[in-house]
């Protein structure tokens, strides 16, 4: 494919569904598109305003041991601080993060008439969908990515719909880490006074939505230039992410700096997301991150989002207002939180303006 301006970016992209690999991989399209360049004050590697703190590092956390003091201790304290932290020896077999990642490999590098089944247009399910940027109907500058999402209704459900090439992999990956999903939540609504086992009702609000999906970030020809994924928060209730070697992963630290969260092998990222800060009445942290591209190589994660149901009602929870803590947000519907969301580019948190009082 030339480097001309013969081709319509936009629509061969989004239009038509091709994606940003099938332009830069597929094709061999050599030159950043000007629809992909961030403004200056958006461009992490030249922005005088952001300095990366590369000395510093999210806290990691072996829970091998659920039980002991330690690990509850840890896991809430960087809850507070950080919103984000690692886990290692979390139970998830290596072998099953292996394969899940190997499967999103084979989906992106499955031939694009296949990718192109699962778009919005052609899903055999609502629930599946293959997209590119984050909603490039309203950005000004897309992001360089593309991406596979699955919400889970139930094992019928994916069998009958999710690509061959990775749903046996992406479920069985779901049902491990769903065991690790419930003992963090346990920890963390401890320390704001719900004492009671996760039930229906409770897991309902907590995580009666389940999505994982499977991005990729091609390589880049101008990577200081573009956003693989820009500045937000997550509007889940935590996220648990599975990163290859590659690196890329930020988070904001203190004033101006980002932080790398760096690759470690087995591990698995978790961070907190707007719904646990709003239940927790601020004591946890959702934290804006962000990604970068790399010149050389491709990138994939597989983010898990822990979400609401979508009729659940969010706010600080009762036990965590008990001793006379005034309300931070109101009430909201969760799924008005997350149409808010997706209505509008990445602009850090703003959507959590919207529930402040």
């Amino acid at each position: 494919m030339s480097d001309s301006s013969s081709i319509d970016v936009f629509d061969f992209v989004v239009k038509e569904g091709n994606g940003i690999k099938a332009l830069v991989v597929d094709n061999g399209f050599h030159t950043l598109p000007h629809q992909y360049i961030q403004p200056l004050e958006e461009r992490f590697h030249t922005t005088t305003t952001l300095k990366t703190a590369s000395h510093q590092s999210v806290p990691v956390i072996d829970v091998s041991d659920w039980d002991d003091p330690g690990v509850a201790e840890s896991i809430c304290e960087a809850a507070i601080k950080w919103g984000f932290f690692q886990i290692v020896n979390h139970g998830v077999p290596l072998d099953v993060l292996d394969q899940v990642m190997d499967s999103a490999t084979r989906f992106f590098e499955s031939p694009i008439e296949e990718r192109k089944m699962y778009l919005r247009a052609n899903s055999p399910s609502e629930t599946v969908c293959f997209a590119t940027s984050f909603n490039p109907l309203v950005e000004k500058v897309m992001e360089w990515k593309d991406y596979l999402t699955m919400l889970f209704v139930d094992d019928d459900q994916a069998s009958a719909f999710w690509p061959p090439v990775c749903r046996e992999e992406a479920r069985e990956y779901m049902k491990r880490v769903e065991v690790v999903i419930k003992r963090l939540l346990q920890v963390l609504l401890k320390r704001i006074n719900v004492k009671e086992e996760i039930g229906k009702e409770t897991e309902y609000m907590l995580m009666g939505a389940m999505r994982i999906n499977f991005n990729y970030y091609p390589p880049c020809p101008n990577p200081e230039l573009v956003a693989a994924i820009g500045r937000h928060s997550d509007v889940s209730t935590i996220t648990v992410l599975l990163q290859d070697n590659t690196g890329g992963l930020y988070v904001r630290g203190e004033g101006d700096s980002w932080i790398h969260v760096p690759p470690i092998d087995g591990a698995l990222v978790i961070n907190i997301g707007d719904v646990l800060q709003i239940m927790s009445n601020n004591l946890y942290k959702s934290v804006e991150h962000r990604a970068v591209a790399d010149r050389n190589k491709s990138r994939i994660s597989i983010p898990i989002f822990v979400n609401p149901g979508p009729d659940a009602l969010i706010g600080p929870l009762p036990q965590v207002l008990e001793n006379g803590e005034k309300p931070m947000y109101k009430p909201i519907v969760y799924s008005d939180y997350f149409k808010l969301f997706f209505s509008k580019p990445h602009d850090g948190k703003n959507a959590m303006e919207f529930v402040k009082i």
